[in-house]
């Protein structure tokens, strides 16, 4: 017998051999109809896989992400089995599951495949698919795959293979299709009955472009057509959301071929709307203590390579900038911390003087490749919300704690309510990876465990995912859509006091280390502006709306009116505007739509006759003649609602 422990602490007592699918029909037959894949002591495994020993068992189901991994991975083995029966003559090459969907790379062998064909794919991948035909994964010599691939002339695989030893081929088999594969597939086809190819590329063998150029198609699939219509659906509404789309409309930022890629120019609405983000956090900061810093946009390379950012990013950051003094090189800033290091150094600091708290927005710099940039979410210039805090190690438990409340603060006064928050470790299979000593590590990944806790946070614990330099609980975000970004974070980092050697005086009088804690609320202002923009599809809160409202004159005779009008608002601290232009008033409330405005103060002659404005609300609702104090304190009631109170 062996025991298996499931996810709610039960264990379970079964045969030596049993497989997740037994475990789930001891459960409930209904629990067994919908799994999919399962994960056996971290490891994602078949149903169908006998369990030999004593372990950890979770069953996975589509809303899993590892069942949907099994299940958009199986989907790539239909499409590349479709497309061999379809064009006869492809060679195969990888098919792995993305984060949404599955990619398969094929090289065509002079057919073409383009768009036009997705239909007929489609059609083919589902006929096959009603079939339910079962995954079955068996070992294979290397000898045996090398001799299969080359039977079929696919001299893809076959370098594949070559890579990899006896022991560690594996094939899987549906219907009348192998593939050689490591695993993690769903039971059987059946189980796909929508499919979606959503468009094709072209991608050079194993990423080199000196290889060979292939074809790569992208797909999506689900257990039941209403989601794949959902999902559809989901991606329009996507489209109109996008923030580089919006960020063009509303006049936000720009960019520019001849000021260079990836980085943007921020236009008076959009720069006002960072002011406004920037105010926001520096008020809450200076409540908690911090103090404000400035460093350079430059510093010496060997600034950089005392913290170890040279080593790990030299080869993603601009190159060296040499200066008329022979040897002496320069750097433009990837990171912040290296700089407030040596501000901290630049005095003597006892125990009684910590925590030091440093905050600057600060920009920094990396040469990101041109094919991954992306708007505002993927640029080589950025502004980070950056702070470090220099902390004895007896202070470290409650000045983390502190920093997970202000990210709280942030996400709640901006809207973003639905969030998980993930602690990062270590890799324990990779330490070259990290720098520093395992005790520290220790200290520093107990630390983020023991204030997750504390502060009741639902968190995931994921390896390998740490900084270089320490561990850090990240904050993964859902927006209006349901995507879900990285958003916020906080590290422990033992490692840097030591490479930097700060010290302060104990109460022992003696030197000591300390502790430093980087934290970022908004992660860099351009990415946590985008996903604000696609988050709220542009109406942004009403506090940090760049034209609170504008008044819109029915006829030049209330000119004087309307401008008295928006002299009191600026009195009330509204932010309005007056559209004087000489287009109609149908006109004017359109692009007032169309450019977010909350909200449309209309004046005409009984608002003059009154001293009130008719206020019409964004999309549509209409609230009447009011006094303009009146509206003030629905403007402000509005405003008092939306910012969360921030208490240290």
């Amino acid at each position: 017998m062996i025991n298996i422990t499931l996810p709610d602490g039960s264990v379970k007592q079964f045969d030596k051999g049993s497989t997740p699918m037994n475990v789930a029909f001891s459960i409930s037959a209904g629990l067994a109809r919908n799994v999919i894949s399962a994960k056996f002591n971290d490891n994602v495994v078949e149903t169908i896989t006998p369990l030999e020993e004593d372990g950890n068992l979770v069953l996975l189901t589509f809303k899993d992400d590892d069942g949907k991994q099994a299940f958009w991975h199986s989907t790539a083995h239909l499409l590349a089995q479709a497309i061999t029966k379809l064009y006869p003559g492809v060679n195969l090459t990888i098919g792995p599951s993305i984060d949404k969907g599955f990619y398969y790379d094929v090289d065509p062998n002079g057919q073409s495949i383009s768009e036009n064909d997705f239909p007929e794919i489609e059609k083919k991948m589902l006929e096959l698919a009603r079939g339910k035909h079962d995954f079955q994964m068996h070992p294979v010599s290397k000898t045996e795959a090398l001799e299969y691939y080359k039977t079929k002339n696919n001299p893809y695989k076959v370098e594949l293979i070559e890579n990899l030893t006896d022991g560690e081929i594996t094939f899987c088999d549906h219907d009348d299709f192998t593939d050689l594969c490591r695993g993690g597939h769903i039971p059987n086809t059946g189980f796909i009955k929508a499919v979606k190819l959503m468009n094709i590329a072209g991608a050079y063998w194993r990423g080199d472009e000196n290889n060979a150029q292939l074809t790569r198609i992208y797909g999506i699939s689900f257990p039941k057509q209403k989601e794949l219509k959902e999902y559809l659906e989901l991606l329009e509404e996507a489209k109109k959301r996008d923030h580089r789309k919006l960020g063009k409309e509303l006049k936000l930022f720009a960019f520019s071929q001849k000021v260079g890629l990836g980085l943007p120019l921020w236009l008076p609405k959009g720069a006002a709307l960072r002011d406004r983000l920037e105010k926001f956090l520096k008020d809450a900061q200076e409540n908690a203590g911090y103090q404000p810093v400035v460093s350079p946009h430059i510093g010496q390379k060997e600034l950089y390579m005392t913290s170890g950012h040279f080593q790990k990013y030299g080869e993603d950051s601009f190159q060296p900038i040499k200066t008329p003094q022979d040897g002496e090189e320069y750097l433009l800033k990837p990171m912040n911390c290296p700089h407030h290091c040596e501000i901290y150094n630049a005095q003597t600091w006892s125990y009684r003087d910590l925590p030091q708290r440093y905050a600057e927005f600060g920009t920094v710099y990396r040469y990101e490749q041109s094919g991954e940039l992306h708007g505002l979410t993927r640029v080589r210039g950025f502004t980070q919300d950056d702070a470090h805090i220099f902390c004895t190690p007896e202070q470290l438990d409650e000045e983390f704690k502190k920093v997970i409340d202000l990210v709280l603060y942030v996400f709640g006064s901006l809207g973003f309510e639905n969030f998980t928050a993930q602690v990062s470790l270590r890799d324990p299979e990779n330490p070259s990876k990290y720098i520093g000593s395992d005790e520290n590590w220790k200290k520093a990944e107990s630390a983020i465990l023991n204030a997750a806790e504390e502060k009741g946070l639902t968190y995931k614990i994921v390896k390998g995912e740490a900084a270089f330099y320490g561990p850090k609980l990240d904050f993964m975000v859902k927006d209006a859509l349901g995507r879900q970004w990285q958003l916020g974070t906080i590290q422990v980092d033992y490692n840097l006091p030591e490479r930097f050697e700060l010290e302060y005086k104990g109460s022992d009088n003696e030197m000591h280390r300390p502790v430093m804690i980087h934290r970022a609320p908004f992660g860099s202002l351009e990415r946590f502006i985008a996903i604000l923009i696609e988050h709220t599809g542009g109406n942004f809160p009403l506090w940090l709306m760049p034209e609170q409202a504008t008044i819109l004159s029915i006829s030049e005779k209330y000119e004087n009116y309307s401008k008295k009008v928006l002299s009191l608002l600026k009195k009330h601290e509204i932010r309005a505007t007056f559209d004087n232009r000489g287009e109609t008033m149908g006109k004017k409330i359109r692009e007032a739509e169309m450019n977010k405005t909350p909200y449309m103060l209309i004046v005409g002659e009984s608002e003059v006759e009154n001293e009130t404005v008719s206020v019409r609300k964004h999309g549509g609702e209409d609230l009447g003649q009011m006094s303009i104090t009146s509206f003030a304190e629905i403007i402000n009631a509005q405003i008092d609602k939306e910012i969360y109170k921030f208490e240290v």
